[in-house]
């Protein structure tokens, strides 16, 4: 199916989407990240949105932490029927900031948990477009894997 007839989701911050079918996912980003996971046997797609990167431990463990929306995306995908040994993994996001009085490095530490918890689920990350100095938009064709990606000059974080 071309990307362009497939339903398309729009994923907002703090959400996760698994689909069994063919589905376009797309989202906005500037220091958020998401990771992209296709299962290249069954084809079974998901994206996460997340805002930062480590949960604290207090509070609701909500996904819009990167641990908890990356570990919550793995496991609605096995339990949508895809398998972690056939997962790939593809990241965007974590736009750099450049105010120097409120910098935390907030993007550069949503990519660096992102591509730690690739590695410790054991999928291979394949793709990667993090830290740069523009926001995105991507859009996920879970029919194929592929990811599109357009640079959003201005403001958007």
């Amino acid at each position: 199916m071309e990307a362009e007839t497939l339903e398309k989701v729009f994923l907002y911050p703090a959400n996760i989407h698994v689909s069994l079918r063919p589905v376009c996912i797309a989202t906005l980003l500037g220091t958020c990240v998401a990771v992209c996971l296709w299962d290249t046997r069954t084809k079974i797609g998901g994206m996460n949105h997340y805002l930062l990167p480590l949960w604290n431990g207090e509070g609701l463990a909500s996904p819009k932490y990167g641990n908890i929306a990356i570990e919550k995306l793995i496991s609605k995908m096995e339990s949508y029927g895809a398998n972690r040994r056939h997962m790939v993994g593809k990241i965007f996001g974590g736009r750099a900031q450049h105010d120097t009085r409120i910098s935390f490095n907030i993007g550069e530490r949503n990519a660096q948990i992102a591509k730690q918890m690739m590695s410790e689920y054991g999928i291979p990350v394949v793709a990667e477009n993090v830290v740069g100095e523009h926001g995105m938009n991507i859009r996920f064709d879970t029919s194929t894997g592929v990811v599109k990606l357009k640079y959003i000059k201005g403001n958007i974080r």
